[in-house]
């Protein structure tokens, strides 16, 4: 919460290394590179009647707000818009969460804020859930563009604080892989997608691995598209035709390109 106490305005960049940016519709929010965009800025307010809760409002005056619609088919979560509600309510309040140097925004039901990979449509987009897999998308780097001279003094101690509520301080943590990590090593896998036809789908992902082997490789891949019972295939040079690996894979960390059938898929 202190990361925000002392802030006036903040970009958040995700665990992709992109802004959280209010799309110029004035409704959608989405990720990019761009930290100079005015859209990356955030400006902090507080719930004053809870001690641990803020609400981010858009270089367009409207909020931060985690919706009850569902986003496009296979994307996980629920949509995260903008909105300029008449009522304030719950729905553009945020806990932050605090994760060693990394900071999760959770929603008043239990979801987090999720910066989402992967190949588009799904790509740039941003919803709430909870994470079975990639629980690092759920985290987020905290930059103050503008410091807050007259912070807020914390509440906690207040006899009004609402003890029922579901906002409180909490010390739950995510399991997951170590953030710092270098990613200095590894070999760059870019990979597409089969459709339930057996057509190759144009748009491609791509992510750093370190593992050794196929299976680790496949058990990345399932992570990274969220599929179970995938097929990590390569593509024939001579004839085009898709072959499983099921050997060791290229040495020397050598950049791969493949492609991930999908159980249902037919082809």
């Amino acid at each position: 919460m202190e990361y925000f106490r002392r802030a006036k305005s903040v970009r958040l960049r995700s665990y992709h290394h992109k802004y959280l940016l209010a799309d110029d519709d004035l409704e959608h929010v989405s990720q990019d590179r761009q930290s100079t965009l005015q859209n990356a800025r955030w400006t902090v307010e507080f719930n004053h009647d809870y001690d641990n809760v803020i609400r981010l409002k858009s270089c367009f005056g409207r909020y931060l707000t985690a919706s009850e619609d569902h986003p496009l088919l296979g994307a996980t979560g629920q949509k995260v818009i903008q909105t300029l509600p008449t009522r304030i309510d719950s729905s553009v309040d945020w806990e932050p969460v605090l994760e060693g140097s990394k900071v999760r925004l959770k929603t008043r039901y239990g979801n987090y804020l999720r910066a989402n990979g992967g190949v588009p449509p799904w790509r740039n987009s941003v919803t709430h859930d909870i994470p079975h897999r990639h629980h690092n998308w759920i985290l987020w780097d905290v930059e103050v563009v503008e410091v807050n001279a007259d912070p807020p003094k914390p509440i906690s101690d207040s006899p009004d604080l609402d003890l029922d509520s579901s906002f409180h301080r909490t010390s739950d943590q995510v399991s997951g892989e170590h953030f710092g990590s270098s990613k200095s090593d590894g070999r760059m896998i870019y990979y597409k997608l089969v459709d339930d036809d057996g057509a190759v789908v144009d748009a491609e992902g791509s992510f750093l691995f370190k593992g050794n082997t196929v299976q680790e490789l496949t058990q990345s891949l399932e992570e990274e598209t969220e599929l179970e019972e995938i097929t990590v295939c390569s593509r024939n040079p001579l004839n085009g035709k898709l072959y499983p690996l099921r050997l060791a894979l290229p040495p020397n960390n050598t950049t791969m390109h493949v492609i991930v059938v999908p159980a249902t898929s037919k082809g």
